[in-house]
């Protein structure tokens, strides 16, 4: 899987010489919580929701509106955004952008090409959704966990037989190491007591089924 299948399109910029309020303003329009900061698309920065709220001063409940308000508009998005911004490209493949993500504890990755021009982001939320996509969570049929001891040569092979074998079709499958093997299968078919019986005649452990 690569970002570029995952990543948002529909992006939303802004200029690093507008003001905060107008920020602040895209933002809640467009129920997102950053914004790539760009000139004549090429990235430059990045401003998100932390960022402004950490520039208000500690007393700023103590301020009306107005003053408020006047702060937020005479302050330019240049003030107070990134630009040394961690990126992804569209080629990069999808795990590699999450382990990105999650060693450096960001919320998102802008998506650029060799010149830096943006052509989308990858955000949490992008991550999780690909996720549950992989793992057919929305698609109707039934999911099956089998556990094993130890893993060897041809193991998948063996699972995908034995369902094959008995008009079974995969339509997802993982497998980790936790440390005994678990593989995770999602099947179309609905029967889940046949699907059982099928996995413990072969000696299968089934963990869950549902």
């Amino acid at each position: 899987m690569y970002v570029s299948a995952h990543m948002s399109q529909q992006l939303v910029t802004i200029s690093p010489k507008e003001t905060i309020s107008l920020a602040l303003e895209l933002m809640k329009i467009h129920k997102i919580h950053r914004l790539p900061v760009v000139i004549d698309q090429v990235l430059v920065g990045l401003i998100t929701e932390g960022m402004i709220s950490r520039y208000m001063p500690s007393n700023a409940t103590t301020l009306d509106i107005f003053e408020l308000n006047y702060l937020l508009s005479k302050t330019k998005v240049d003030d107070i955004m990134i630009s040394r911004v961690i990126t992804a490209t569209p080629d990069m493949l999808l795990e590699k952008a999450a382990d990105i993500m999650a060693s450096k504890d960001i919320g998102c990755l802008p998506v650029v090409d060799e010149r830096k021009k943006v052509l989308g982001i990858l955000t949490t939320n992008d991550v999780l959704t690909s996720f549950a996509h992989v793992m057919g969570l929305h698609e109707e049929g039934t999911r099956v966990v089998l556990e094993f001891a130890i893993d060897h040569l041809g193991l998948i092979a063996e699972v995908s037989t034995l369902f094959f074998k008995h008009g079974f079709n995969i339509t997802h499958l993982m497998a980790t190491h936790e440390p005994s093997v678990q593989m995770v299968i999602k099947t179309s078919s609905l029967d889940k007591k046949r699907i059982r019986e099928v996995c413990e005649w072969a000696k299968f452990k089934v963990v869950s089924i549902q």
